[in-house]
């Protein structure tokens, strides 16, 4: 007799696992405990995903796919960069673990190539050579990749040192750094003392690394034209 198909759909499988993603992270994210939260026997995803990286193939394209559709600008190459990098940065932090989905998977997705192709579109218009072109666009979806990937673990990692009851990382630092000398730890100690390290993760902090990329394309722009 002919297996019958289980009464799931992908879209319902993709909208479990970034639930799943969410509560217990990439690290301890399988099919079986996916299929446990859909009330399904394991082998039933292999109807839609040939294995986890399937799966993981498959929400980096949901993932491209939206950011397409929340991104538009007409504007010249740096005004269509600055509002796809507040776009892709939005769209990353919305769906948990994502950005690890977009660095683990191939681009063999059609909206991963969509995706990849509109951002060397941005970049179409520059003097710049073609392999320059890719160059500026792996350097500025990297920033943004890992901006938001450093400001995920950073608050995992304080919320688990919170909830298993440990001293606080501001606390503990303070103890450390004043058993360090001036010219040990001297700037380092500034920086920690005036509050900065706060800014981490923020809107400021991230306009700004983005303002050093665009920067450093317009000085590349100019030095290949002039």
């Amino acid at each position: 007799m002919k297996k019958q198909q289980p009464q799931i759909s992908e879209d319902k499988i993709l909208e479990a696992s970034w639930e799943l993603l969410g509560e217990e992270g990439i690290e301890k994210f399988s099919l079986r405990r996916l299929a446990t939260r859909l009330d399904i026997q394991a082998p039933s995803l292999y109807w839609y995903f040939k294995s986890k990286q399937d799966l993981y193939q498959r929400l980096a394209n949901q993932v491209s796919k939206i950011i397409l559709e929340e991104f538009y600008s007409d504007g010249d190459w740096k005004q269509q960069m600055t509002e796809l990098a507040a776009v892709i940065r939005r769209v990353l932090r919305r769906y948990p673990c994502s950005t690890q989905m977009m660095m683990m998977t191939l681009p063999n997705e059609p909206d991963i190539i969509r995706f990849t192709n509109r951002m060397l579109l941005c970049v179409e218009s520059t003097p710049l050579e073609q392999d320059q072109k890719f160059q500026v666009v792996t350097t500025f979806v990297n920033y943004i990749f890992y901006f938001v990937m450093d400001d995920y673990q950073h608050q995992r990692s304080v919320a688990a040192i919170t909830d298993s009851g440990e001293t606080l990382p501001g606390e503990k630092m303070m103890g450390l750094l004043d058993s360090m000398s001036e010219g040990e730890a001297g700037l380092f100690r500034q920086l920690f003392n005036s509050n900065k390290f706060e800014l981490m993760g923020t809107d400021q902090s991230f306009e700004f690394g983005l303002k050093l990329i665009l920067l450093g394309i317009e000085q590349a722009i100019k030095e290949y034209t002039d």
